[in-house]
């Protein structure tokens, strides 16, 4: 049987991939997506509704048409119901997280060949309007992990909650809203417990919100069910296994873990949204996405025994574990 002849297609696609993060990050931008919102539209209408020239929406419909992110039929354009759900209205808003993406984070990549070269993260500037952009754009991300979380993730039959060093209340209240006799602890650093106290305004009477350094916290009391979202990778090796330990210190016999984050497999086809995370972290602050199998032995030694891994669609992996 003749072999078959090696092509170029998966090279070629990576290397220009940045073009259609940039494509996408100009729809965004323009408002293209809201512009779809209430049905197709051919590349004449759709640049009077955006007021943009029709050559460059025509580039950026052909485009996300091609990614499958917008439907293209008898040359008219249409959202997707990814791109009406996530873009267009219909439920959660990316559009923040993409003009993240498109403000601080990929020119702070423009410094990867340096981070590559030595390993040290570029400088990254938030002064002025970029931190209020920073911030807005990974909390709707948070919302989306915890949104596909709640999707992938029973919270029936739990009572007692520890939220252990997040970043965002989203995840227990979505916990909060899918049962409604748990009660949840967040125990967050110290200039988080206002915010934090702001966001779970609706959830008062089943909610104690607790001010305590990460890596030191010792929280009291048995919960039965434990999480602990993107912390991992915001901390040295020896502060994660201090954590993990005084998660299970805090858990009742037999209580579930859910530790969220992003780590490097040794699956037989890695998944990329880890790995290049992975780069992100890196290059943004120097902070690390660890290999999985160096988190479940830490996990082990806290006392925590890897159960199941869930895997949430453009989101992080959870490992789920039940303290023995």
């Amino acid at each position: 049987m003749t072999p078959t002849p090696a092509t170029p297609e998966k090279i070629v696609e990576t290397a220009v991939g940045y073009m259609a993060a940039q494509q996408l990050f100009a729809a965004n931008r323009i408002g293209l997506f809201p512009a779809l919102a209430a049905g197709p539209l051919g590349p004449a209408e759709l640049a009077e509704r955006t007021g943009k020239p029709e050559k460059i929406v025509r580039i950026l419909g052909d485009a996300l048409a091609a990614r499958g992110l917008l439907s293209r039929v008898d040359g008219r354009y249409a959202l997707t119901s990814e791109t009406a759900e996530y873009l267009g209205g219909g439920g959660l808003d990316l559009a923040p997280f993409l003009t993240f993406l498109e403000t601080i984070s990929y020119p702070h990549w423009l410094q990867f060949a340096r981070t590559a070269d030595t390993g040290e993260p570029g400088e990254l500037d938030l002064d002025g309007d970029r931190w209020t952009t920073f911030l807005g754009g990974v909390m709707v991300y948070n919302a989306l992990h915890a949104r596909m979380l709640a999707r992938n993730f029973d919270f029936g039959g739990y009572k007692n909650l520890l939220d252990l060093g997040g970043l965002s209340a989203e995840f227990a209240l979505q916990a909060l809203r899918a049962n409604d006799v748990l009660r949840a602890t967040f125990v967050y650093d110290p200039r988080s417990v206002d915010p934090v106290t702001a966001a779970v305004t609706e959830f008062a009477d089943r909610t104690t919100v607790v001010g305590a350094s990460t890596p030191g916290a010792e929280p009291p009391g048995e919960f039965d069910l434990v999480m602990v979202n993107h912390v991992v990778h915001r901390f040295s090796v020896d502060e994660n296994r201090a954590i993990l330990r005084h998660a299970r210190a805090a858990a009742a016999p037999g209580a579930r873990l859910l530790l969220l984050d992003f780590f490097l497999d040794e699956d037989a086809s890695p998944r990329d949204l880890d790995a290049l995370h992975a780069g992100e972290y890196l290059v943004i602050d120097g902070t690390v996405v660890y290999p999985e199998r160096d988190v479940r032995g830490w996990l082990a030694g806290a006392g925590w025994r890897p159960v199941d891994r869930l895997t949430l669609p453009g989101s992080p992996r959870v490992l789920v574990a039940e303290a023995v």
